[in-house]
């Protein structure tokens, strides 16, 4: 048996390993089981280069728990190491052996890319849940077995072992503090989290866990609709199916691999962020990809499988690196295109699943310029009949009935068809086509569009009357003067909650309301933009504005004006503007109570 001393810098490297090193101890069983995978690449790549001679036999990856003994076992029948190349790479901490196994191989072999190794620190992880390590490995070069030992100090020993099979076996003795990692349940589930997709069979009591050939590493033409939907169970067992998929396949400028699928998103924006797994040739890494792909397409879900993402040392992190940002791009780019296929390709098929696919879409084009110049092809705006316009669509259609005397196009639009049913009713019959835009986002977008559509504006239906929306013409007369409005002005604003409404009177057709509550188009925008952002600037914490407005030509206005008995005058006036806020659901409570009990007596 021969001694020997941990080449490091300093003596302290343990604890930092254990510390630091990595951010969840759990993270050593993914280390350990991607090098077991990686001594079993190498061995495949070679022996299709003809140097690594015979049957290399059933090549999987077993690990194994005893309880009793309080050890965790990863054994694999790879490579091996002869006792030279225990010392090179393990006792050399930070030595890469999967980097310079690449370096030599890398121009006689594709296989040689297959190595997941980059740091050679990966072993050392063993020791954040370990008191002592121990490793029996024979090498492929038949030449004797070597077991090492290490108690988690610079101390090491090493010496010729029993073993006959080719291989290494990384026995671990969890230590005190770590003994969660010797349950079943524990080990089950940190395999299917880490290893589930590596390309080397996995076994854990006597069952293989992973899958070796996901669908991501395959071509596309290999694939059926069927298949991918298989793949999306298997990432997600019980979500509902995906709408579709995008599958990304490219080796240049980078290599980068995976499939993305398109849920169904909510009109309420309360999405899981976390969907999207990212990998390293097959290794899970995380699934906090912020960093890769831009905020709005972590709505989506799916796998990302890259060897060109700079990880760190420890690979739970991002490092800054200009592959993020082009493979960012990149994806963004394919996503756009894709809808933008299918929406050309499948027009109908796309507006069905529009309602499904909108917020994700305007969350794009929202948060990405690049995205937002393709989203233009295929974003649509739909209106209340269920008719589905792209933007230039859309103009086209209603700028003949819906330009205003300035030579605006006006787009109406409702947040919500039952609330704002009246106003609604009232445009259509003035011939008005009105949108349905009931998102978090679409105040934002409606803002975006009129930017980019210099002559397009979009107002709420029911931000003024019907004939003040889209101006055509100059105002009818109004049938009470000045002086009358001035008499009439108190007896509505008592009707009222003080500083909520402004009353106002406008000359508009006798057929309409006699009352009408409108609310401002810009202060409504400017507070559900805020809302939106989840800000609290000063338009997210003021009140709710609203015009009181009082038809001057409609008949009960003249009769409330006239009526010589002032309780029946105020008792007109609250009928009158509490039909207006019963119409845009703001009458409730007691006010609604008292309502009720008015319009019974009125009947009477």
């Amino acid at each position: 048996m021969e001694t020997g001393k941990i080449n490091v810098q300093t003596e302290n490297i343990f604890p930092i390993i254990k510390k630091f090193l990595y951010s969840d101890h759990e993270i050593f069983l993914r280390e350990l089981v991607s090098n077991a995978v990686d001594a079993t690449q190498k061995l495949k790549a070679l022996s299709s280069l003809g140097e690594a001679k015979g049957d290399l036999g059933e090549l999987d990856v077993t690990v194994m728990l005893d309880k009793e003994a309080k050890t965790l076992t990863i054994k694999d029948k790879g490579i091996g190491m002869t006792k030279e190349e225990v010392e090179k790479y393990i006792t050399q901490i930070a030595f890469s052996g999967a980097e310079e196994f690449v370096n030599k191989y890398k121009d006689k072999a594709s296989e040689a890319n297959a190595i997941i190794g980059h740091f050679g620190l990966g072993f050392y992880s063993a020791f954040m849940v370990a008191e002592r390590v121990e490793i029996i490995t024979k090498s492929f070069k038949d030449e004797a077995a070597v077991r090492w030992e290490c108690d988690g100090s610079p101390e090491y020993k090493i010496e010729t072992a029993d073993r006959t099979e080719r291989g290494t076996d990384i026995i671990l003795h969890i230590a005190a503090d770590s003994e969660e990692f010797l349950e079943n349940e524990r080990i089950d589930t940190l395999l299917n989290k880490y290893c589930k997709f590596l390309p080397v069979a996995i076994r854990y009591e006597d069952k293989q866990l992973n899958n070796t050939n996901p669908a991501w590493t395959r071509k596309p033409a290999d694939l059926t609709d069927e298949d991918y939907k298989a793949f999306y169970s298997e990432l997600y067992p019980y979500a509902d199916e995906a709408l579709f998929h995008i599958h990304l396949n490219v080796d240049f400028p980078f290599n980068l691999t995976g499939i993305l699928y398109f849920p169904k998103t909510k009109n309420n924006f309360e999405v899981q962020k976390n969907k999207i797994q990212l990998y390293s040739n097959q290794v899970y890494v995380t699934d906090s990809v912020e960093g890769i792909v831009p905020d709005f397409l972590t709505l989506l879900h799916g796998v990302i499988d890259s060897p060109d993402i700079p990880l760190n040392v420890s690979r739970s992190y991002l490092q800054a690196d200009q592959n993020v940002k082009k493979i960012s791009s990149h994806i963004t780019r394919k996503v756009a295109d894709k809808l933008d296929e299918l929406f050309r390709n499948s027009r109908q098929d796309f507006e069905k699943k529009w309602d499904d696919i909108k917020l994700f879409i305007v969350y794009g084009m929202l948060s990405d310029d690049k995205f937002f110049e393709k989203g233009t092809k295929f974003n649509l705006l739909k209106n209340t009949e269920e008719k589905y316009f792209t933007v230039e669509e859309y103009i086209e259609k209603i700028k003949a009935t819906q330009t205003d005397k300035q030579g605006d196009t006006i787009a109406l639009y409702c947040s919500n068809t039952n609330e704002q049913h009246p106003f609604i009713e009232a445009a259509k019959n003035k011939g008005y086509d009105v949108l349905v835009m009931d998102t978090p986002l679409d105040s934002h977008l409606v803002s975006r569009l009129e930017q980019t559509n210099e002559k397009l504006k979009f107002t709420r239906v029911d931000a003024d009357t019907i004939d003040k929306l889209i101006n055509k013409e100059d105002a009818q007369p109004s049938k009470l003067s000045d002086e009358e409005q001035t008499t009439l002005k108190p007896i509505f604003e008592g009707q009222i909650e003080a500083g909520k409404f402004t009353v106002m009177f406008e000359s508009l057709s006798e057929t309409d309301q006699p009352v009408i509550i409108t609310r401002p188009e810009f202060m409504r925008r400017m507070k559900d933009m805020s809302v939106a952002g989840g800000g609290a600037n000063m338009f997210g914490m003021m009140p709710e504005m609203y015009n009181l407005v009082v038809n001057a030509n409609h008949p009960l206005t003249s009769k409330i004006l006239v009526e010589a008995n002032a309780d029946k005058q105020s008792q007109l006036a609250k009928q009158a503007c509490d039909l207006a806020l019963l119409s845009q659901g703001l009458l409730k409570g007691e006010d609604l109570t008292k309502f009720i009990k008015r319009s019974i007596e009125l009947i009477d």
